[in-house]
């Protein structure tokens, strides 16, 4: 019996809702990046993109554990000579609280097209609320 690789458009999405109040960042990322991926599904294929939509609320009131709000930092070069910023993560947060969230699923999906084509199918906002009524989407709670 040959083994299944899903095909591009063979594989059913589903629309996730999930909460992240009172969750901690690296545990709710890596839920959230292996949903995005398709590794919850028996159809999983490493080179296809198989997963499900992921919408998330109340991403400003995500928990960080120890010290890290004020040593974690986040860098970014501008190309030129010099350019290197850092902002830590309670600076982030204040100013846009979506990117944390962001910052962290990215980093565990692959560092190719796959994952960049992977992100586009996460939706992040920082209040209760999202316009994304219509795909219905099912809320997720993830114990840990």
């Amino acid at each position: 019996m040959p083994t299944y690789m899903a095909k591009k458009g063979e594989v059913p999405r589903e629309w996730l809702l999930v909460d992240a109040q009172g969750k901690v960042l690296g545990r709710l990322a890596t839920r959230i990046a292996m949903a995005l991926r398709g590794k919850n599904k028996p159809t999983f294929t490493p080179h296809t993109d198989a997963g499900d939509f992921v919408v998330v609320v109340n991403a400003d009131k995500v928990r960080l554990t120890g010290q890290k709000w004020d040593q974690k930092v986040y860098y970014r070069h501008s190309g030129y000579m010099g350019g290197l910023k850092s902002i830590t993560a309670r600076q982030l947060v204040k100013k846009r609280p979506e990117e944390l969230l962001r910052e962290a699923v990215r980093g565990m999906l692959p560092k190719n097209s796959l994952g960049r084509q992977l992100l586009k199918k996460l939706k992040i906002y920082a209040g209760g609320s999202h316009p994304h009524d219509a795909q219905q989407p099912k809320p997720v709670t993830w114990e840990d």
